[in-house]
């Protein structure tokens, strides 16, 4: 399969902040090694980035109660190892082009629940944003080094 015939998925992420500034990531049940992710995924047709990215967070992690501080302007891609190609979203896209966006988590840590209608992750944490590029799979890495640029301008 040709990879650059494959289109890529417009999807979006979130960096969501506790208040010590550290980030929240979920590790993948389909991918239990040690490493990390922040919330991200598909948007819908007809779908706005804000509200993918509101939907998102709620069936990945049951996280409603959030401030948005920022959308990044620019968009974020990255492409799948050949060994993901044909397999991940069903063999249609090479990698994923998105949008992102900064929130605050503003309510009790006991709202956060990974026990969603289709679970996406086993276990989380929060992390010192420095840490993001060292915690996430190989090739969603240079993705991570580009938004702690960003991160940091609104944190520092």
């Amino acid at each position: 399969m040709k990879k650059k015939a494959l289109p890529l998925r417009i999807g979006v992420g979130a960096i969501v902040l506790n208040y010590e500034n550290k980030v929240f990531v979920g590790k993948r049940k389909d991918n239990p090694i040690d490493k990390w992710q922040m919330p991200q995924g598909g948007v819908n047709k007809n779908e706005n980035f804000l509200n993918a990215m509101k939907r998102e967070l709620i069936e990945e992690t049951s996280i409603k109660n959030i401030e948005i501080i920022k959308e990044l302007k620019d968009w974020f891609e990255y492409e799948l190892p050949k060994n993901l190609l044909g397999i991940i979203w069903k063999g249609k896209f090479r990698g994923q082009k998105q949008k992102w966006f900064i929130v605050r988590f503003i309510g009790k840590e006991s709202e956060i629940n990974l026990k969603t209608k289709h679970p996406e992750f086993i276990e989380w944490k929060w992390v010192k944003m420095e840490d993001l590029p060292k915690i996430i799979v190989d090739f969603k890495r240079d993705v991570y080094k580009k938004l702690l640029i960003e991160l940091k301008k609104f944190i520092y």
